[in-house]
């Protein structure tokens, strides 16, 4: 497991992780800057119909809040756009790692963007559920830990395995081998957890689970 991580972090600098990193990128940045005019222009006009003496208080509040929620959506939107990409980034680590094994089949494009935003969307909302346990230090990070890292590796671990085989092959080997998808998740969800460096999180999941699947297969050949 420890090669898989190092493996999966010397992939990102990459070239041709960096194509997929900027594309994702740019696309999370062009999406974040239209939710922030569009909620900064509705934010401004609310705070304009309150009293004179609220409205530099009532500012204040608005742009920390809105600052604080884009930061949190950094994350899922980022990884919705790089998955769109996650073939491409599987198709990368299989041709370079293992060149000599059978190479996976891509997902078609629309199942993919659809796998995609139903993902994104129950992270999102498993993550605004956990947000109380903001106020509870001492058990919000390894809560957050742990159910990301569930979250996270269940998903990034049968996406990849779903271009070797069907759905429920891919599910049984993923529950086969649930504690290796759990330590992957939970190097995951680490990375998660830190901003910008975040950002890297899809690409870096993505190369992780193409090595513990082949670890699997290995295992499971002997």
């Amino acid at each position: 497991m420890l090669n898989a991580v190092l493996t999966a972090l010397r992939d990102i600098p990459t070239p041709p992780f960096r194509a997929v990193l900027w594309k994702s990128i740019g696309l999370t940045l062009a999406l974040l800057a239209v939710v922030w005019i569009g909620t900064f222009s509705v934010a401004d006009y609310l705070v304009a119909k309150l009293p004179t003496e609220w409205q530099t208080a009532a500012d204040w509040l608005a742009g920390l809040l809105l600052f604080v929620g884009l930061g949190f959506l950094v994350a899922p939107v980022a990884a919705l756009f790089a998955g769109l990409y996650a073939d491409e980034v599987a198709e990368v680590v299989e041709r370079t790692r293992y060149p000599l094994d059978r190479p996976g089949v891509s997902q078609p494009l629309m199942t993919g963007l659809v796998s995609a935003l139903r993902f994104t969307g129950f992270v999102v909302l498993v993550n605004i559920a956990m947000l109380p346990l903001l106020f509870l230090p001492g058990i919000n990070v390894p809560i957050f830990l742990v159910v990301n890292a569930y979250l996270l590796g269940r998903e990034y671990f049968e996406q990849v395995a779903m271009r070797f085989r069907p759905p429920a092959d891919a599910q049984a080997l993923r529950s086969a081998h649930s504690g290796k998808v759990m330590l992957g998740g939970l190097t995951i969800a680490a990375m998660l957890a830190i901003p910008i460096v975040n950002i890297l999180t899809p690409l870096y999941a993505t190369a992780l689970m193409v090595h513990v699947m082949k670890l699997t297969e290995r295992q499971d050949r002997l």
